[in-house]
């Protein structure tokens, strides 16, 4: 059965035995849509036959240009309609950051909100990349560092600790990372996080924490689609050609295959060489995405669907359920 997006709140209350997850997408405009497509994907396939209702949120504060504020005003609810609302679980995505505090930026009061709404009126909710670098900055005082390169590209992760949110997953699997910032393993054990997997350098992937609401972190992207980190690259590299950057940016490791490394390393000295105003045919062309081994995307719909599962539990359950313990 497919996930039905339906804009209207009230529809949600009224669902019945379908599950209400909230999707609150605070992505940039160039990301906007290709969000909304990710997470609809991912949680259609990892529904199954379990009948979920989707509804997309706004916060305000989020920087946006005209056409991605009217694509906002045509689909998107305000967060303000979550306030005398429960959803069975909600999604948040990370933000384009601008401040180099967390705390200064125009939407941090709702993000706040969000945080404090989810943890009294949602079975789970689940922060990705700056949404959970944010929660755990606001919940427990756990700051962010910034990292001496941008942790980008598919990385070999490692579980943790055994938990039903995992199950399903083998001892090693790989997820998707575009983060210049890390929040540190230590502070998240102090204040009662439990580490659900590592990545290969050795940091927290994902993690968890119990309480009337389970919330779940993510500092990588397991809904990213086989191109994403493409595009992205893509967009880094016309971005350096612009002269919005100084460097040229580096490649998405361990994302792709041999032949094309040593292509891109070629490109990379011809661009350097001509530094011109355009992408070279051989990277704007569609043909690269043939090439890439999506790695990832089975073990993502594993962890959804372990999540949503979690989601159709009964409350007069919840204190029998291996996630309550």
């Amino acid at each position: 059965m497919p996930v039905n997006v339906v804009r209207d709140a009230r529809r949600a209350d009224k669902c019945g035995e379908r599950l209400r997850i909230g999707l609150i997408n605070n992505m940039p405009d160039g990301a906007l849509k290709a969000t909304e497509r990710q997470f609809l994907t991912l949680l259609n396939s990892a529904a199954g036959d379990i009948p979920v209702h989707l509804s997309l949120y706004a916060v305000p504060g989020v920087p946006r240009t005209k056409s991605g504020q009217c694509h906002i005003d045509s689909y998107y609810l305000s967060v303000s309609e979550l306030w005398d609302n429960d959803l069975d679980g909600i999604i948040m995505t990370g933000a384009e950051p601008c401040a180099p505090d967390i705390r200064q930026e125009p939407y941090w009061n709702a993000l706040t909100q969000v945080f404090e709404w989810a943890r009294e009126h949602t079975r789970s909710a689940i922060w990705s990349c700056l949404a959970a670098h944010a929660a755990v900055l606001h919940l427990d005082g756990i700051g962010r560092y910034r990292l001496s390169q941008k942790r980008f590209g598919v990385f070999e992760c490692v579980r943790g600790e055994n938990d039903p949110l995992t199950a399903g997953l083998p001892s090693s699997f790989q997820t998707p990372h575009s983060r210049w910032n890390d929040v540190p393993e230590r502070p998240l054990a102090d204040c009662g996080y439990r580490i659900l997997s590592r990545d290969s350098n050795g940091g927290a992937d994902a993690f968890l924490k119990n309480g009337k609401s389970l919330f779940v972190f993510f500092q990588g992207h397991p809904e990213y689609e086989t191109d994403t980190l493409l595009l992205e690259y893509r967009r880094d590299v016309g971005s350096y050609l612009r002269r919005e950057r100084s460097t040229f940016p580096e490649m998405p490791e361990g994302y792709f295959d041999d032949e094309s490394i040593d292509m891109f390393r070629s490109l990379r000295e011809e661009i350097l060489s001509k530094r011109s105003n355009e992408l070279p045919v051989t990277l704007s062309g569609g043909h690269m995405e043939k090439r890439i081994a999506n790695t990832w995307s089975c073990h993502a719909r594993r962890v959804y669907k372990n999540w949503i599962e979690y989601l159709c539990v009964r409350d007069d359950q919840l204190g029998q359920t291996a996630f309550a313990k």
